[in-house]
């Protein structure tokens, strides 16, 4: 028996009204400037539809969901500590969680010394292994220049309290992950096919020469794979049964996650291959769009025995 992984109408819903607010709201032009400061309305905005919320106590619906929504942000390249914030979001108590959840504090999640959005967080939790802590800076915050114009720091942090079992909020936490870098590289394909389509060399539409098309068709294939392993992991992370089921839900997510950074980052390379020198200009039409997959492709966030058996049999 097949399992059906398309999004039923509450979680249509979803998509359709975070994808609403990404036209309205995050334009390309926003995109871009967000690499130079972070954009505090539109991230509110974001959090005021429920996305943070979702698959928590506090929100409505769980991680299929939690990906509909992802999937439409990721394919407008949406900004922000997406991800950090929806593992956050899980782990926290009720009164932080609804900081984070409205939009109201931002949060850096990772390992130290080095964590994404550091300068401008407000919280910060330090994953260690399977388990998660509440922390403080410990001194000054050095600002760390990224490719993707993402804002990380180095810097040292003293726990302040143990948020216990961190692995169901890693797992969600590379789900998520996963849907963004599917649909934000789904959606670079689409945009280099269309480039293919109307650029010319030798009197024809280079989409017309087979070493152009179908390098992006097995791009298509894979991101699709991809996104499915997204949805997949998601399903059973709604359907997990406890602490017994967890090693299976992590491996699901850890192997999502994996499947989607080999794809997005495989698509980016052909992608840029077709636009040629304009695709890596700041100015140009894709970059933001392959520089915020390169960065988020390359995102620690803690060692699980899951994600390292799911490491092993991918090769790396």
């Amino acid at each position: 028996m097949s399992l059906d992984l398309a999004f039923d109408d509450a979680q249509q819903a979803i998509h359709d009204a975070v994808s609403q607010l990404c036209r309205d709201q995050s334009s390309d032009a926003v995109v871009k400037a967000a690499s130079d400061r972070f954009p505090s309305r539109l991230w509110k905005a974001m959090a005021e539809l429920g996305v943070l919320a979702l698959a928590t106590p506090d929100g409505d619906g769980g991680a299929s969901e939690l990906v509909a929504a992802v999937e439409a942000l990721g394919r407008a390249v949406f900004p922000g500590p997406l991800t950090g914030s929806i593992c956050a979001a899980q782990l926290l108590p009720p009164r932080e969680r609804e900081a984070v959840t409205s939009g109201a504090a931002i949060v850096s999640l990772g390992c130290p010394p080095l964590l994404a959005w550091a300068p401008e967080a407000d919280l910060f939790i330090e994953i260690e292994g399977e388990h998660a802590h509440l922390a403080r800076p410990r001194g000054a915050i050095e600002r760390v220049a990224t490719l993707g114009g993402e804002p990380w720091g180095r810097l040292e942090l003293a726990r302040t309290a143990a948020l216990g079992d961190a692995r169901r909020a890693l797992a969600l936490h590379d789900t998520a992950l996963a849907a963004y870098l599917a649909a934000a590289a789904n959606r670079l394909v689409e945009d280099t096919a269309e480039h293919a389509r109307t650029r010319k060399q030798f009197g024809r539409a280079i989409g017309e020469f087979q070493a152009v098309a179908h390098p992006l068709a097995d791009a298509w294939v894979q991101l699709s794979g991809a996104a499915t392993l997204a949805r997949a992991a998601a399903f059973q992370l709604d359907r997990a049964g406890g602490e017994p089921s967890l090693p299976a839900v992590c491996a699901a997510s850890a192997a999502a996650r994996l499947s989607a950074a080999r794809a997005a980052l495989g698509a980016a390379h052909v992608c840029h291959q077709v636009f040629g020198a304009i695709g890596i200009t700041l100015e140009g039409p894709v970059f933001h769009i392959s520089r915020r997959i390169r960065q988020l492709a390359s995102h620690p966030c803690g060692d699980t025995p899951a994600r390292d058996a799911v490491l092993a049999a991918f090769g790396s």
